[in-house]
């Protein structure tokens, strides 16, 4: 999680969070999701689920957490992970990445698209939609009849009211700020009145969204060419980053690329399978038979 709470006033502390309500929800939050909470993080805690405190009309962090850990609590418990995740996006984020797949990755699975092939790109950690769009952008770029063929990209999220959102594909003047005049002509709709649009057919066409928890059991197995799981690992622990990275290597086609954020790296029992390409970007080594030959 990054950022700083607001100021919380004397009156809204007058809900205590103990250092044992503080340990428990950050185990739920483990447990849920796989994010480590440290104690550092209290008063970000605090700030996010004070409100729900309130609306839910509860004395304390300890009635809360108690009922987060009923059996019945399965959608309050979603709205926690809510709460307990950020997401900070913008489109083309880190613009190298992009620039990696239009001008390296993308030409031979169109290529292969246009044979007939099935090619298959994932946006893990996908928030509001600005990554997915951002990749289906990329393409439509290079390959304007992308929709027509088996070319798709999936997008995931822990987040369901953030992936609500990145499902209607409605986005405010100030996320749209940064992208070209061309561009919003070509892939959005007309402004409305505040300024916003909704992206165009040719973007949702190539786009589907999906709810995924990337450390419970993954519902698919692949294989993918392409994958962004972007500045998601950092609310890891060692151990799940390591699961996560070595899932990803199992679920990518050799030869197939993964993009992760700038200040994320690969753990060190994955490395020796991925070779580098770029910055934070990787290719996946094919297998090699036991003599050492391909």
């Amino acid at each position: 999680m990054t950022g700083a709470p607001r100021h919380l006033s004397s009156v809204e502390r007058d809900l205590h969070l103990s250092p044992e309500d503080f340990r428990r929800l950050a185990d739920l939050a483990y447990a849920e999701a796989g994010i480590a909470v440290p104690w550092a993080k209290e008063p970000l805690v605090y700030a996010r689920l004070v409100r729900r405190l309130r609306e839910l009309s509860l004395p304390s962090f300890g009635a809360y957490v108690d009922l987060l850990t009923c059996t019945e609590a399965a959608e309050e418990r979603a709205l926690f992970v809510s709460a307990m995740t950020t997401n900070t996006t913008r489109f083309f984020r880190e613009q190298h990445h992009f620039d990696l797949l239009a001008d390296r990755v993308l030409a031979p699975l169109i290529a292969a698209a246009r044979r007939g092939a099935r090619v298959r790109l994932w946006s893990a950690g996908c928030s509001s939609g600005e990554e997915p769009f951002s990749i289906a952008i990329t393409v439509l770029s290079i390959c304007p009849e992308a929709p027509t063929l088996d070319l798709k990209i999936l997008a995931t999220d822990i987040d369901h009211e953030v992936l609500t959102t990145a499902r209607t594909g409605n986005f405010s003047a100030a996320s749209l700020a940064c992208l070209p005049e061309s561009t919003l002509k070509a892939h959005f709709g007309q402004p409305d009145p505040e300024g916003g649009r909704q992206v165009a057919s040719d973007l949702r066409a190539l786009v589907s969204f999906k709810i995924m928890n990337l450390v419970r059991p993954w519902p698919m197995t692949g294989p993918f060419d392409v994958i962004f799981c972007r500045n998601v690992a950092i609310y890891f622990d060692s151990d799940t980053q390591d699961r996560i990275w070595k899932s990803f290597a199992a679920t990518l086609r050799p030869g197939g690329h993964l993009f992760i954020g700038h200040s994320e790296r690969l753990s060190r029992s994955v490395r020796h399978e991925f070779e580098t390409i770029g910055m934070t970007s990787f290719r996946l080594r094919a297998p090699q038979s036991p003599s050492g030959t391909v």
